[in-house]
């Protein structure tokens, strides 16, 4: 499904939880749709909503203004630009349908049903509440209406939502009357909806579908074998990301949902004081820096994939000697960074291939990926320091094949690895032991290797979230919809964990469940996703990478991560270059402290992952800037990371591993890939690079 067969001429969408949110009516639908509008595309609300109350949402500016109205569970539909009803459409209805004989049924059925409110009754339509009713009482209410010769429609949702139709009225029927009408063929059309009055408009043949994150359970049973893609975002955000993806609306539109903060007392102060600095100087530097970057890539380019350093620059001993390895982390972040130069540069492009396959070449009988392929003679290593295994690893390696394969739209080579993928998110699966969505993971498990955090940690549930999505993506493209859907929408109970577990607050929700860890949490509020959490206790501290990529990856909106973006600024974490790893250090004392932390002096404060400043993490942190809309601050942080990647401990352009967090002093191995690879990426996002 990675490309459209027809070219999409009408838009028939749900309103409410779909296009709006049911309560507060907030939308981001009507400020996109009016700004990128498509010509030849007619917008279509269907709705359980009758017409004067659609009419009233437009007029009050919540809805944009659209071509036609299917109102009324699709018993009526309404020409908005001629202002009137389309009236040959009723005498379809009113074939077999008597208003007082579906009365009569409904109060001789022997089930608790009540009225809605006038407001949603009709001549064409009589709606009930009837809450938590199984499929078998609706079928049942069926048969009681058969039982007297009735045929007309029953449509249940939402679990409360009864509605008594004429039998040729649903959003479906409708719909296909208005194309026919129209002279539009159904594969000229696109779906929407949340719930289970939304079902029959994906019943129609050929027609492409959306179903937002937060649809009913009954949508997604009732759509999960039909060509649908389901969003990671919900209602309105949830549509414009579906219609970006079906390209009726171009990326720049999910970029636009994000709320301007330009007036922002703490944000003008940032851009008054970069304002006094010379762009040119700047862009300059950045410029040098990217052809830098580029030759530092190359170093790291050998038969077996990229290694993490230049070989013929660094001189290892020991554990160092592990540097001459493809690395599955590393190279998974040094793919996803090189991937805007795959279509310029044929070297670059293979040895990116070859990273990825030497990876998939070595996965073990359990679908676990290996930390690290050794180059000199081909051997894997499945584990990391002290023998324990890398969990990040193997899901960094499944987010790159997606970014990659859809760069390149590489269907044979998806084919060729799918199964292994498959093993792999079977094995990280299994790192989830007590199935409540999270990740277990053990002490020194991850890219931190020499940092004592484990059980839930944020960096990796982040990760975990976006290699379900990566993963029912690929599905996607190789057309099952089935478990492209299961995946996609697991996805969305990882996110909804990390959000319930990760950003403490004070402000309990009613009737929530609360955990021991929550309990704690209600010490206070926080502005970030915070680094940690066990059944027993909590790290308050902000891991810089963990809230960078959470935005990055759609787990949290724009108003959180400007919140956290402020906080992280506000503390320097960017200072004196982008950007420290995590705030605060932990110092000899704190309960946090390791003994081993002085081992090779590496995890001292300041020192590595304990506060060191990663150029790597630099390129995410100038991509998280510029997703938020602030691009000028954007390239004023990149012409910060150009700077420490110049800086260099025996030439310039070194493009170091890891800085010291105060005196911003390179550290660690020269010419490293990730560093290289992401500051490219970082020139790309913002455009500075127009080659």
């Amino acid at each position: 499904m990675d490309k459209i067969e027809a070219q999409i001429s009408l838009l028939s969408f749900d309103i409410d939880n779909t296009l709006i949110d049911f309560h507060t009516y907030k939308s981001n639908f009507g400020k996109i749709w009016k700004k990128y509008k498509p010509k030849d595309v007619l917008l279509t609300y269907n709705t359980g909503r009758l017409i004067d109350d659609v009419l009233y949402l437009i007029d009050k500016g919540v809805l944009p203004q659209p071509d036609y109205i299917i109102s009324g569970v699709g018993t009526h539909i309404y020409n908005y630009n001629d202002k009137s009803l389309v009236k040959e459409f009723n005498h379809v209805l009113d074939d077999g349908w008597d208003l007082k004989s579906v009365e009569n049924v409904i109060q001789n059925i022997d089930h608790p049903i009540s009225d809605q409110p006038t407001k949603f009754q009709h001549a064409y339509k009589r709606s009930y509440f009837f809450h938590n009713a199984t499929p078998e009482l609706i079928t049942s209410v069926e048969q009681d209406f058969a039982d007297a010769n009735m045929h007309i429609n029953v449509v249940y949702s939402g679990g409360k939502f009864l509605d008594i139709l004429p039998k040729f009225a649903n959003k479906a029927n409708a719909l296909q009357w208005l194309l026919e009408k129209l002279n539009i063929k159904t594969n000229q059309v696109m779906v929407a909806g949340d719930s289970g009055n939304d079902s029959a408009m994906f019943d129609i043949k050929d027609v492409k579908g959306i179903v937002v994150a937060n649809a009913h359970e009954e949508l997604y049973q009732y759509t999960k074998h039909r060509q649908v893609y389901h969003t990671e975002n919900e209602k309105g955000d949830g549509i414009i990301e579906g219609l970006v993806y079906y390209k009726v609306l171009p990326q720049e539109a999910k970029v636009d949902t994000n709320v301007d903060h330009t007036d922002d007392f703490f944000i003008k102060q940032e851009l008054s004081h970069i304002a006094t600095e010379d762009e040119d100087e700047k862009i300059a530097l950045i410029r040098e820096g990217y052809e830098k970057a580029i030759e530092a890539l190359k170093k790291n380019i050998t038969p077996l994939g990229f290694s993490a350093c230049s070989i013929k620059d660094n001189v290892a001993h020991g554990t160092d000697e592990n540097y001459y390895s493809v690395w599955a982390r590393d190279g998974a972040i040094t793919v996803i960074g090189a991937l805007p130069l795959i279509h310029k540069d044929k070297e670059i492009h293979k040895c990116v291939r070859q990273t990825l396959i030497t990876l998939f070449e070595h996965i073990s009988r359990n679908g676990q990926i290996p930390s690290n392929v050794r180059i000199k003679d081909n051997i894997p290593d499945y584990s990391g320091v002290g023998g324990i295994c890398s969990i990040d690893s193997g899901i960094w390696v499944v987010i790159a094949f997606y970014e990659y394969v859809n760069v390149t739209k590489d269907i044979k080579f998806l084919r060729d690895y799918i199964s292994d993928i498959k093993e792999t998110m079977r094995w990280l699966g299994a790192h989830d032991s007590n199935n409540d969505a999270l990740l277990e993971i053990p002490e020194a498990g991850d890219w931190t290797d020499l940092f004592g955090r484990s059980y839930n940690i944020l960096y990796d549930e982040i990760l975990w979230y976006r290699s379900n999505v990566c993963f029912g993506r690929l599905l996607e493209m190789l057309g099952d919809h089935e478990q492209a859907g299961e995946y996609i929408r697991w996805s969305q109970v990882i996110k909804k964990e990390i959000l319930q577990n990760f950003w403490p607050s004070t402000q309990q929700q009613l009737f929530q469940t609360v955990s021991f860890a929550e309990k704690q949490f209600t010490l206070g509020d926080t502005s970030y996703l915070i680094a940690q959490t066990t059944p027993f206790d909590f790290s308050w501290r902000c891991d810089t990478l963990g809230n960078i990529l959470a935005f990055l990856h759609g787990t949290i909106d724009s108003e959180k991560a400007h919140q956290t973006f402020k906080f992280m600024l506000g503390v320097g974490v960017n200072d004196p270059f982008p950007v420290a790893n995590v705030y605060p250090v932990v110092s000899p004392g704190d309960p946090d402290w390791r003994p081993y932390y002085t081992v090779n002096l590496l995890n001292l404060p300041n020192h590595y992952h304990n506060g060191g400043i990663w150029p790597f993490v630099g390129g995410f942190w100038v991509k998280f800037i510029n997703k938020l809309g602030l691009k000028d601050i954007a390239i004023a942080e990149l012409h910060k990371l150009a700077l420490i990647n110049k800086e260099g401990i025996n030439e310039e352009w070194e493009f170091n591993e890891w800085a010291h967090g105060t005196t911003g002093k390179p550290m660690g191995k020269a010419y490293q890939a990730w560093s290289a690879a992401q500051y490219i990426s970082a020139c790309h996002d913002l455009k500075i690079i127009n080659k």
